[in-house]
């Protein structure tokens, strides 16, 4: 049974189906966690305020649920912000609600240092200033740039101060929670900002490889397309020319618009055999070139690629046409249909008494096929392409996943893929080889 049928929708929308998706849902449930600590944290110690009453309590209780609430819309937003840079795509910024959360701040803080000031509470409650203070800066430090950052951290370092001393804190306990405030304060920033920092190298490497993949198909259609105008623009022109001329001299009755016809006719046929041979070579594909290209287009994608050639020019030229297009369709799903970091490609001709060359191609970051998403026809067309020779073609994950075998992804999600075609090395028949490089 495999892992995508298993799992609810539910769960591939809270964690993703894609290696990109799983490491933003992991930062930003990270960092929710983090700016919801301030109210498991000021809960625990709210028993100690016993002699404030319970209208304080609940008072106290709820400043600090709606700071919280704040803290979490701002994370929320700010990485939002920060991943988009503040250009095309973020949101607004959200400055009401960053005055909204430094109200709730002071009221907290007021709040606290006018009750140990009066006696309604003990000393110690004064440890929740450090929780909410350094669990709080989780949004703003997203939101912030550097400068305003550290800005408003000195601020906040002098409004706790200020609060300590208003609550006449004894200096060393003074100089205690200030420097653990301090700390803590830096800590939490640094963290929030490094942690999305990475999310946003990993957007950007993601881009990065879909563009690399994009330049590849390019180029090739550029380099195709050039070939096709090679060959065939300087022959139209030719006939162009020559059927004018024929035209001209039919009309005047003369007997040499025969001859310009039949070199237009010469230079028709010789322009499709022309391109004839511009498509069998495009479609002909030399397994030592595709091999040493899968690698560089591989790893230029940051896919590490290990090529085991056991002899790739040792093969028949069609058996190595045949393969060299498998590794070119293997290629393409792995750069398109999975979050690959790496892959395999093995080729084991055949042995002293064996007739079969056999190609395997192994890839990990295997993702899940997404509801209703139809199956691709690259694999089906290369089990075609093998059966004329006599050779066969299996697909499919392994691992922690089993996919189906019948389309370009898998089934199957967190374990590996892997592609083995099989081709016998005896020369195919000369029917055979025209339906392979048509």
């Amino acid at each position: 049974m495999s892992t995508a049928a298993a799992s609810p929708r539910w769960v591939d929308r809270v964690i993703g189906s894609t290696q990109r998706a799983r490491v933003y849902h992991y930062t930003k449930y990270t960092l929710y966690s983090f700016a919801s600590l301030e109210l498991l944290a000021v809960l625990v110690n709210l028993p100690q305020w016993t002699t404030g009453g319970a209208a304080a309590t609940v008072v106290m209780a709820l400043l600090v649920l709606l700071h919280t609430a704040a803290n979490i819309q701002l994370t929320r937003l700010g990485m939002r912000w920060y991943l988009h840079e503040g250009g095309e795509g973020a949101p607004e910024w959200p400055g009401r609600l960053l005055m909204a959360q430094a109200v709730l701040t002071l009221l907290v803080t007021g709040w606290l240092a006018g009750s140990v000031a009066t006696g309604q509470a003990p000393i110690t409650v004064l440890g929740m200033l450090v929780s909410l203070y350094a669990f709080g800066v989780c949004g703003p430090s997203l939101l912030l740039s550097q400068r305003q950052l550290w800005a408003g951290l000195g601020v906040l370092l002098a409004v706790v101060a200020l609060a300590c001393l208003i609550a006449g804190t004894p200096g060393r306990v003074l100089l205690v929670l200030v420097a653990l405030t301090g700390f803590l304060l830096v800590t939490m920033a640094f963290t929030c900002r490094v942690t999305t920092w990475t999310l946003r190298v990993v957007n950007k490497l993601d881009a990065a490889r879909e563009t690399e993949a994009r330049l590849a198909v390019a180029e090739e259609r550029l380099r195709f397309g050039r070939d096709m105008h090679d060959v065939l623009g300087r022959n139209l022109s030719v006939i162009a020319l020559k059927s004018e001329l024929a035209a001209q001299l039919a009309r005047r009755g003369s007997p040499a618009a025969v001859d310009q016809m039949t070199e237009v006719q010469q230079i028709a046929r010789q322009s499709q055999q022309e391109m004839r041979e511009v498509v069998r070579g495009y479609r002909e594909a030399d397994l030592h070139a595709e091999l040493a290209g899968a690698r560089g287009v591989l790893e230029a994608a940051g896919i590490a690629c290990r090529i085991e050639d056991g002899g790739s020019t040792e093969l028949p030229v069609m058996v190595q046409s045949a393969l060299g297009w498998v590794v070119r369709e293997g290629t393409t799903n792995v750069l398109r249909h999975a979050d690959a970091t790496a892959c395999v490609i093995r080729l084991r001709p055949p042995g002293p008494g064996g007739i079969t060359a056999v190609l395997e191609m192994e890839n990990d970051g295997v993702r899940a096929r997404t509801h209703g998403t139809p199956a691709g026809t690259g694999l089906l067309g290369l089990r075609d392409r093998l059966a004329v020779l006599g050779g066969a073609l299996s697909a499919g994950a392994y691992g922690d996943g089993d996919g189906d075998t019948d389309g370009d992804t898998d089934g199957g999600a967190g374990g590996s893929f892997r592609i083995t075609a099989t081709v016998p090395v005896m020369a195919a028949p000369s029917h055979q080889a025209e339906r392979v490089s048509a």
